[in-house]
Protein backbone atom coordinates (compact mmCIF):
# COMPACT_ATOMS: atom_id res chain seq x y z
CA UNK A 1 0.00 0.00 0.00
CA UNK A 2 1.33 3.46 -0.92
CA UNK A 3 1.81 6.03 1.80
CA UNK A 4 1.27 9.77 1.30
CA UNK A 5 5.06 10.14 1.11
CA UNK A 6 5.24 7.50 -1.67
CA UNK A 7 2.61 9.38 -3.66
CA UNK A 8 4.55 12.63 -3.35
CA UNK A 9 7.75 11.00 -4.51
CA UNK A 10 6.01 9.58 -7.59
CA UNK A 11 4.49 12.44 -9.68
CA UNK A 12 1.66 11.57 -12.05
CA UNK A 13 3.38 9.77 -14.95
CA UNK A 14 0.81 10.88 -17.53
CA UNK A 15 1.16 14.55 -16.65
CA UNK A 16 4.94 14.56 -16.48
CA UNK A 17 5.27 12.55 -19.70
CA UNK A 18 2.99 14.97 -21.55
CA UNK A 19 4.94 17.95 -20.27
CA UNK A 20 8.20 16.20 -21.10
CA UNK A 21 7.30 15.75 -24.77
CA UNK A 22 6.06 19.34 -25.12
CA UNK A 23 9.11 20.88 -23.50
CA UNK A 24 11.49 18.59 -25.38
CA UNK A 25 10.11 20.04 -28.61
CA UNK A 26 10.58 23.54 -27.18
CA UNK A 27 14.21 22.71 -26.45
CA UNK A 28 14.71 21.61 -30.05
CA UNK A 29 13.22 24.91 -31.22
CA UNK A 30 15.51 26.83 -28.87
CA UNK A 31 18.58 25.00 -30.18
CA UNK A 32 17.59 25.91 -33.73
CA UNK A 33 17.39 29.60 -32.77
CA UNK A 34 20.71 31.41 -32.11
CA UNK A 35 20.70 33.08 -28.69
CA UNK A 36 24.17 34.40 -27.93
CA UNK A 37 24.38 36.57 -24.83
CA UNK A 38 22.71 39.90 -25.57
CA UNK A 39 21.04 38.49 -28.71
CA UNK A 40 18.29 36.35 -27.16
CA UNK A 41 15.22 38.15 -28.51
CA UNK A 42 13.94 35.25 -30.62
CA UNK A 43 14.37 32.57 -27.96
CA UNK A 44 12.67 34.87 -25.46
CA UNK A 45 9.70 35.05 -27.83
CA UNK A 46 9.64 31.25 -28.20
CA UNK A 47 9.47 30.82 -24.43
CA UNK A 48 6.89 33.57 -24.03
CA UNK A 49 4.63 32.09 -26.72
CA UNK A 50 5.02 28.59 -25.28
CA UNK A 51 3.70 29.82 -21.94
CA UNK A 52 0.97 32.03 -23.39
CA UNK A 53 -0.31 29.20 -25.60
CA UNK A 54 -0.91 27.26 -22.37
CA UNK A 55 -2.87 30.06 -20.75
CA UNK A 56 -0.07 31.51 -18.66
CA UNK A 57 0.16 35.28 -18.21
CA UNK A 58 3.74 36.33 -18.90
CA UNK A 59 5.90 39.35 -18.20
CA UNK A 60 8.81 40.51 -20.33
CA UNK A 61 11.68 42.94 -19.95
CA UNK A 62 14.12 42.99 -22.86
CA UNK A 63 14.99 39.29 -23.38
CA UNK A 64 13.79 38.06 -19.97
CA UNK A 65 10.50 36.22 -19.48
CA UNK A 66 8.83 35.46 -16.17
CA UNK A 67 5.48 34.24 -14.85
CA UNK A 68 3.75 33.39 -11.56
CA UNK A 69 1.45 30.52 -10.65
CA UNK A 70 -2.26 31.14 -11.32
CA UNK A 71 -3.27 31.32 -7.66
CA UNK A 72 -0.46 33.61 -6.59
CA UNK A 73 -0.94 34.77 -3.00
CA UNK A 74 1.33 37.57 -1.71
CA UNK A 75 0.86 36.23 1.84
CA UNK A 76 2.69 33.01 0.94
CA UNK A 77 6.44 32.47 0.49
CA UNK A 78 7.67 32.42 -3.12
CA UNK A 79 10.08 30.00 -4.74
CA UNK A 80 12.03 31.21 -7.78
CA UNK A 81 12.65 28.69 -10.57
CA UNK A 82 15.33 30.23 -12.76
CA UNK A 83 17.53 29.26 -15.66
CA UNK A 84 19.04 31.04 -18.65
CA UNK A 85 18.39 30.77 -22.38
CA UNK A 86 21.51 32.48 -23.72
CA UNK A 87 24.48 30.48 -25.00
CA UNK A 88 28.15 30.96 -25.68
CA UNK A 89 29.26 31.01 -29.31
CA UNK A 90 30.17 27.58 -30.70
CA UNK A 91 33.88 26.84 -30.70
CA UNK A 92 35.74 25.96 -33.88
CA UNK A 93 35.96 22.26 -33.04
CA UNK A 94 32.28 21.59 -33.73
CA UNK A 95 31.75 18.73 -36.18
CA UNK A 96 27.94 19.05 -36.15
CA UNK A 97 25.77 22.03 -37.03
CA UNK A 98 25.38 23.67 -33.58
CA UNK A 99 21.92 24.96 -34.52
CA UNK A 100 20.60 21.64 -35.82
CA UNK A 101 18.87 19.72 -33.01
CA UNK A 102 19.72 16.09 -33.69
CA UNK A 103 18.55 13.08 -31.71
CA UNK A 104 20.93 10.12 -31.83
CA UNK A 105 19.78 7.34 -29.56
CA UNK A 106 19.35 8.88 -26.11
CA UNK A 107 21.34 12.03 -26.94
CA UNK A 108 20.04 15.41 -28.09
CA UNK A 109 22.82 17.37 -29.77
CA UNK A 110 22.89 21.14 -30.22
CA UNK A 111 24.30 24.37 -28.82
CA UNK A 112 22.71 25.11 -25.46
CA UNK A 113 21.17 21.66 -25.11
CA UNK A 114 23.13 20.98 -21.93
CA UNK A 115 23.94 24.55 -20.82
CA UNK A 116 21.30 25.28 -19.88
CA UNK A 117 18.44 24.27 -22.20
CA UNK A 118 17.73 20.99 -20.45
CA UNK A 119 17.42 22.78 -17.11
CA UNK A 120 15.35 25.59 -18.61
CA UNK A 121 12.69 23.31 -20.09
CA UNK A 122 12.67 20.92 -17.13
CA UNK A 123 11.93 23.81 -14.77
CA UNK A 124 9.34 25.10 -17.22
CA UNK A 125 7.57 21.72 -17.27
CA UNK A 126 7.67 21.66 -13.47
CA UNK A 127 6.20 25.15 -13.28
CA UNK A 128 3.36 24.16 -15.60
CA UNK A 129 2.72 21.02 -13.55
CA UNK A 130 2.01 23.18 -10.49
CA UNK A 131 0.66 26.25 -12.29
CA UNK A 132 -3.06 25.74 -11.54
CA UNK A 133 -2.73 23.91 -8.24
CA UNK A 134 -4.88 25.36 -5.46
CA UNK A 135 -3.18 23.50 -2.59
CA UNK A 136 0.28 25.10 -2.79
CA UNK A 137 1.70 26.43 0.45
CA UNK A 138 3.99 28.67 -1.62
CA UNK A 139 4.02 30.66 -4.83
CA UNK A 140 6.12 29.82 -7.86
CA UNK A 141 7.94 32.34 -10.03
CA UNK A 142 9.42 30.95 -13.23
CA UNK A 143 12.08 33.16 -14.84
CA UNK A 144 13.87 32.44 -18.12
CA UNK A 145 16.65 35.00 -18.19
CA UNK A 146 19.33 36.34 -20.52
CA UNK A 147 23.04 37.20 -20.40
CA UNK A 148 24.12 34.58 -17.87
CA UNK A 149 27.09 33.48 -19.98
CA UNK A 150 28.64 36.94 -20.09
CA UNK A 151 27.52 38.07 -16.60
CA UNK A 152 25.68 40.90 -18.33
CA UNK A 153 23.58 43.64 -16.79
CA UNK A 154 20.42 42.84 -18.79
CA UNK A 155 19.65 39.38 -17.45
CA UNK A 156 18.54 38.22 -14.01
CA UNK A 157 20.26 41.22 -12.45
CA UNK A 158 17.92 43.52 -14.40
CA UNK A 159 14.63 41.79 -13.59
CA UNK A 160 15.16 40.74 -9.96
CA UNK A 161 13.49 43.93 -8.65
CA UNK A 162 10.45 43.10 -10.82
CA UNK A 163 9.93 39.62 -9.38
CA UNK A 164 8.73 40.80 -5.98
CA UNK A 165 9.64 39.19 -2.68
CA UNK A 166 11.43 35.86 -3.13
CA UNK A 167 12.15 33.47 -0.27
CA UNK A 168 14.36 30.82 -1.86
CA UNK A 169 15.32 29.54 -5.29
CA UNK A 170 16.26 26.66 -7.53
CA UNK A 171 18.76 27.80 -10.18
CA UNK A 172 18.85 25.47 -13.16
CA UNK A 173 22.37 24.58 -14.24
CA UNK A 174 23.71 21.18 -15.36
CA UNK A 175 24.74 19.39 -12.14
CA UNK A 176 23.79 15.75 -12.87
CA UNK A 177 20.84 16.47 -10.54
CA UNK A 178 23.15 16.92 -7.57
CA UNK A 179 22.48 19.96 -5.39
CA UNK A 180 25.12 22.65 -5.19
CA UNK A 181 24.49 23.96 -1.68
CA UNK A 182 27.44 26.33 -2.01
CA UNK A 183 28.91 28.12 -5.01
CA UNK A 184 32.10 30.07 -5.43
CA UNK A 185 31.88 33.75 -6.22
CA UNK A 186 34.01 35.48 -8.84
CA UNK A 187 36.20 38.56 -8.57
CA UNK A 188 38.13 39.65 -11.66
CA UNK A 189 40.98 42.10 -11.05
CA UNK A 190 42.65 44.25 -13.68
CA UNK A 191 46.15 45.03 -12.42
CA UNK A 192 48.62 47.58 -13.77
CA UNK A 193 52.30 47.66 -12.83
CA UNK A 194 53.82 51.08 -13.51
CA UNK A 195 57.56 51.50 -14.10
CA UNK A 196 59.45 53.90 -16.34
CA UNK A 197 60.22 53.41 -20.02
CA UNK A 198 63.80 53.55 -21.23
CA UNK A 199 66.27 52.30 -23.84
CA UNK A 200 67.08 48.60 -23.46
CA UNK A 201 70.73 49.18 -24.48
CA UNK A 202 71.40 51.50 -21.53
CA UNK A 203 70.69 51.34 -17.81
CA UNK A 204 67.52 53.36 -18.22
CA UNK A 205 64.01 53.09 -16.90
CA UNK A 206 62.33 50.78 -14.44
CA UNK A 207 61.07 47.63 -16.13
CA UNK A 208 57.38 47.20 -15.36
CA UNK A 209 57.56 43.51 -16.29
CA UNK A 210 59.89 42.87 -13.33
CA UNK A 211 57.47 44.65 -11.01
CA UNK A 212 54.71 42.55 -12.49
CA UNK A 213 56.63 39.31 -11.93
CA UNK A 214 56.88 39.96 -8.19
CA UNK A 215 53.16 40.61 -7.96
CA UNK A 216 52.25 37.58 -10.06
CA UNK A 217 54.46 35.44 -7.86
CA UNK A 218 52.48 36.64 -4.84
CA UNK A 219 49.16 35.70 -6.47
CA UNK A 220 50.60 32.31 -7.32
CA UNK A 221 51.82 31.45 -3.84
CA UNK A 222 49.63 33.26 -1.33
CA UNK A 223 47.13 31.20 0.68
CA UNK A 224 44.27 32.88 2.51
CA UNK A 225 44.26 31.56 6.09
CA UNK A 226 40.49 31.16 6.39
CA UNK A 227 39.16 28.11 4.53
CA UNK A 228 35.48 27.45 3.77
CA UNK A 229 34.06 24.24 5.21
CA UNK A 230 32.07 23.69 2.00
CA UNK A 231 34.16 25.24 -0.76
CA UNK A 232 37.72 24.95 0.53
CA UNK A 233 40.37 27.66 -0.03
CA UNK A 234 40.09 30.75 -2.21
CA UNK A 235 41.72 30.19 -5.60
CA UNK A 236 43.61 32.89 -7.53
CA UNK A 237 44.87 32.54 -11.12
CA UNK A 238 46.66 35.06 -13.33
CA UNK A 239 45.09 34.52 -16.74
CA UNK A 240 46.15 37.42 -19.00
CA UNK A 241 49.36 39.51 -19.24
CA UNK A 242 50.35 42.30 -21.63
CA UNK A 243 53.50 44.43 -21.83
CA UNK A 244 56.02 45.91 -24.23
CA UNK A 245 55.93 47.51 -27.65
CA UNK A 246 59.29 46.54 -29.20
CA UNK A 247 62.46 44.68 -28.32
CA UNK A 248 64.69 47.69 -27.52
CA UNK A 249 62.31 49.59 -25.23
CA UNK A 250 62.10 48.89 -21.51
CA UNK A 251 58.33 48.77 -20.90
CA UNK A 252 56.93 51.44 -18.63
CA UNK A 253 53.71 49.53 -17.93
CA UNK A 254 52.64 45.92 -17.64
CA UNK A 255 49.01 44.87 -17.20
CA UNK A 256 47.64 41.55 -16.08
CA UNK A 257 44.31 40.02 -15.11
CA UNK A 258 43.57 37.85 -12.08
CA UNK A 259 40.66 35.42 -11.75
CA UNK A 260 39.73 34.94 -8.07
CA UNK A 261 37.22 32.28 -7.05
CA UNK A 262 35.80 33.40 -3.73
CA UNK A 263 34.26 31.46 -0.87
CA UNK A 264 32.01 32.36 2.01
CA UNK A 265 35.09 32.65 4.27
CA UNK A 266 35.79 36.25 3.14
CA UNK A 267 33.84 39.22 1.83
CA UNK A 268 34.75 40.95 -1.43
CA UNK A 269 36.11 43.94 0.45
CA UNK A 270 38.29 41.78 2.70
CA UNK A 271 39.88 40.00 -0.26
CA UNK A 272 40.41 43.24 -2.16
CA UNK A 273 42.03 44.92 0.84
CA UNK A 274 44.44 42.02 1.36
CA UNK A 275 45.44 42.06 -2.32
CA UNK A 276 46.04 45.82 -2.39
CA UNK A 277 48.24 45.66 0.72
CA UNK A 278 50.45 42.94 -0.76
CA UNK A 279 51.07 43.97 -4.39
CA UNK A 280 52.71 47.02 -5.96
CA UNK A 281 50.44 47.15 -9.00
CA UNK A 282 47.32 49.27 -9.22
CA UNK A 283 44.33 46.95 -8.69
CA UNK A 284 40.88 47.61 -10.19
CA UNK A 285 38.01 45.14 -9.64
CA UNK A 286 35.60 44.71 -12.54
CA UNK A 287 32.50 43.98 -10.44
CA UNK A 288 31.28 43.27 -6.92
CA UNK A 289 28.08 41.32 -7.53
CA UNK A 290 29.16 37.74 -8.35
CA UNK A 291 29.01 36.69 -4.73
CA UNK A 292 29.69 33.28 -3.20
CA UNK A 293 26.60 31.58 -1.83
CA UNK A 294 25.83 28.94 0.76
CA UNK A 295 22.59 27.45 2.08
CA UNK A 296 22.22 25.65 5.39
CA UNK A 297 21.76 21.92 4.96
CA UNK A 298 18.80 22.09 7.36
CA UNK A 299 16.87 24.39 5.01
CA UNK A 300 13.61 22.77 3.86
CA UNK A 301 14.64 23.12 0.21
CA UNK A 302 17.82 21.14 0.81
CA UNK A 303 15.99 18.59 2.94
CA UNK A 304 13.40 18.11 0.20
CA UNK A 305 16.19 17.60 -2.33
CA UNK A 306 17.85 14.99 -0.12
CA UNK A 307 14.54 13.17 0.29
CA UNK A 308 14.14 13.22 -3.49
CA UNK A 309 17.48 11.43 -3.85
CA UNK A 310 19.81 14.34 -4.67
CA UNK A 311 23.35 14.49 -3.32
CA UNK A 312 24.98 17.74 -2.15
CA UNK A 313 28.29 19.35 -3.12
CA UNK A 314 30.11 22.68 -3.34
CA UNK A 315 30.31 24.10 -6.87
CA UNK A 316 33.56 25.60 -8.20
CA UNK A 317 31.78 27.43 -11.04
CA UNK A 318 29.78 30.65 -10.97
CA UNK A 319 26.22 31.13 -12.21
CA UNK A 320 23.30 33.51 -11.80
CA UNK A 321 22.99 32.06 -8.31
CA UNK A 322 25.64 34.64 -7.42
CA UNK A 323 23.09 37.42 -7.98
CA UNK A 324 20.64 36.12 -5.41
CA UNK A 325 20.65 37.22 -1.79
CA UNK A 326 18.24 34.46 -0.73
CA UNK A 327 18.84 30.79 0.09
CA UNK A 328 19.22 28.80 -3.12
CA UNK A 329 20.48 25.58 -4.64
CA UNK A 330 21.96 25.04 -8.08
CA UNK A 331 20.42 21.90 -9.56
CA UNK A 332 19.67 20.55 -13.00
CA UNK A 333 19.91 17.81 -15.61
CA UNK A 334 23.04 17.51 -17.74
CA UNK A 335 26.70 17.73 -16.81
CA UNK A 336 28.82 20.81 -16.27
CA UNK A 337 31.66 18.95 -18.01
CA UNK A 338 29.68 19.12 -21.29
CA UNK A 339 29.11 22.88 -21.11
CA UNK A 340 30.85 24.83 -23.89
CA UNK A 341 32.27 21.62 -25.38
CA UNK A 342 32.19 20.94 -29.14
CA UNK A 343 29.09 19.01 -30.26
CA UNK A 344 27.33 19.74 -26.98
CA UNK A 345 24.61 17.28 -25.99
CA UNK A 346 22.29 16.20 -23.22
CA UNK A 347 20.78 12.80 -22.61
CA UNK A 348 17.03 12.91 -23.21
CA UNK A 349 16.51 10.68 -20.19
CA UNK A 350 18.25 13.35 -18.08
CA UNK A 351 15.57 15.88 -19.00
CA UNK A 352 12.82 13.43 -18.12
CA UNK A 353 14.46 12.68 -14.79
CA UNK A 354 15.00 16.39 -14.20
CA UNK A 355 11.27 17.06 -14.47
CA UNK A 356 10.44 14.20 -12.11
CA UNK A 357 13.03 15.23 -9.53
CA UNK A 358 12.10 18.93 -9.59
CA UNK A 359 8.44 17.92 -9.25
CA UNK A 360 9.19 15.59 -6.35
CA UNK A 361 11.13 18.30 -4.51
CA UNK A 362 8.27 20.76 -4.79
CA UNK A 363 5.71 18.11 -3.75
CA UNK A 364 7.82 17.43 -0.66
CA UNK A 365 7.93 21.16 0.08
CA UNK A 366 4.13 21.18 -0.03
CA UNK A 367 4.14 18.54 2.69
CA UNK A 368 6.85 20.24 4.73
CA UNK A 369 5.29 23.67 4.54
CA UNK A 370 1.82 22.38 5.44
CA UNK A 371 2.64 19.70 8.00
CA UNK A 372 5.68 21.21 9.69
CA UNK A 373 4.63 24.86 9.41
CA UNK A 374 8.10 25.89 8.27
CA UNK A 375 6.47 28.75 6.42
CA UNK A 376 6.83 30.55 9.75
CA UNK A 377 10.53 30.83 8.90
CA UNK A 378 9.60 33.42 6.33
Amino acid sequence: MQTQHDQVMMPDEHITDHLFHDTLQLLKDLIATPSFSGEESFTATLIQCFLQNRGVQTHRMLHNIWAFNYYYDPAKPTILLNSHHDTVKPNNQYQRDPFQPAVVGNKLYGLGSNDAGGCLVSLLATFLHFYSRTDLAFNLCYAATAEEENSGDNGLKLVLPELGHLDFAIVGEPTLMNMAIAERGLMVLDCLAIGKAGHAAREEGNNAIYICIKDIDWFRNFSFPNVSDTLGPIKMSVTVINAGTQHNVVPGTCSFTVDIRLTDAYTYDEVLNIVRKQVSSEVTPRSFYLNPSVIDISHPLVQAGLMAGCKTYGSPTTSDQALLNIPSVKLGPGSSARSHMPDEYIFISEIQQGIKTYTSILELLVLNLINNHVEEMY
